[in-house]
């Protein structure tokens, strides 16, 4: 496959990555075709817990595609200056076996999926600190099991489970079942737990819905839990002055990504009326919202996911789609009557020219 110049997946490439230099001050591999949507971060996460070796198995993709992926992002990293970095990855179960990337395993193949591109604005402290978090080995993983399961050496089962070797093993023959478990929600005292205790286990459930295992709260000691619980009350007036800074600097993100989306929206569908425009951004990118706009593709003005979120607002507010829907008509079949009138609307959008 080639990946010339101006190329349609070279454009998506190139869009993903300086989205993530812009949020993240570096770009991955697993992070462009995350965001270009060759590789959900559910399958990421399997990869991760041994239950996928190698990764381009959870790919539909030939290997030719995946070098060109691999190319455009290595020049466009070169042309702006960015810094090679080679990071491991391990998995995450109790063995930390390194992970492989390709099933021919070829060594520079394999090399340039671990290569993370870093901004050459970091300062040497912040790069240090970065390449040090990217190459931590992860958190063993507890995982709340989906249905039925047998632990691989007691044949016995649980409420929660790990994984070695890609084997699922109950908590008591993993060594964990001394641990207690913190619910998620109070990232400061979660935080100081991990640190004061020597063994944790994030746990983790799978929403079928988002297709992705979801953060449930940590396993850890009692007397690192103790240790955290006193130190989160020394200081908690101090945190909810830091938590209000927070939530002011990423209102002031979310305002300017739905900006940057409204702006592109006009440039793809100028017929689309600015005012509409807005509110299909506002929308789509709210947070927490698991809308297209808060998608890595998303984030990074992806065109397709930008037509995603406007098909969207076309269809609830200028179809007769919902009161389909409460009338008791499929939703697939819904969709299916009401498709000549997005189509018709979003050609119209897209073949007007804006006034001058």
């Amino acid at each position: 496959m080639s990946s010339g110049k101006g190329s349609k997946l070279e454009q998506r490439i190139v869009a993903a990555a300086e989205e993530a230099l812009r949020s993240s001050k570096y770009v991955t591999p697993l992070g462009i075709l995350n965001a270009i949507g060759w590789l959900p971060g559910g399958q990421i996460d399997r990869w991760r817990q041994g239950r996928i070796d190698p990764l381009d198995k959870a790919l539909q993709v030939s290997p030719s595609k995946l070098s060109a992926v691999l190319e455009v992002l290595a020049g466009w990293a070169r042309s702006h200056g960015l810094e090679p970095s080679e990071t491991p990855y391990l998995s995450a179960d109790r063995d930390r076996r390194p992970l492989r990337f390709t099933t021919a395993g070829d060594p520079a193949v394999e090399r340039a999926f671990r290569t993370h591109w870093l901004s050459p604005a970091l300062t040497p402290a912040a790069r240090d600190k970065l390449v040090a978090r990217q190459s931590a080995a992860p958190d063993v993983l507890a995982i709340v099991p989906a249905g039925g399961w047998s632990c691989a050496e007691c044949h016995g089962s649980g409420d929660l489970h790990t994984m070695e070797h890609g084997k699922p093993l109950c908590l008591i023959c993993a060594d964990l079942d001394h641990l207690v478990f913190l619910p998620a929600g109070d990232a400061a005292l979660t935080g100081r737990a991990k640190k004061a205790g020597t063994l944790s286990a994030v746990v983790v459930r799978w929403n079928k819905g988002r297709k992705r295992y979801e953060r449930q709260g940590l396993l850890v000691s009692e007397a690192a839990l103790a240790a955290a619980e006193a130190q989160c009350l020394a200081d908690e007036d101090a945190r909810a002055r830091r938590r209000s800074r927070d939530a002011e600097r990423r209102a002031a993100q979310d305002v300017e990504l739905a900006v940057r989306m409204a702006t592109r929206i006009i440039e793809l569908y100028p017929g689309c009326p600015p005012e509409r425009a807005q509110e299909i951004a506002e929308h789509t990118a709210q947070r927490g919202s698991g809308r297209v706009g808060r998608s890595a593709a998303g984030r990074a003005l992806d065109d397709g996911a930008l037509k995603l979120a406007v098909t969207a607002s076309i269809r609830h507010l200028d179809t007769e789609y919902d009161k389909l829907l409460m009338d008791g008509v499929p939703r697939d079949e819904a969709r299916i009557r009401i498709r000549t009138t997005i189509d018709h609307i979003l050609t119209n959008w897209a073949s007007i020219t804006p006034r001058q």
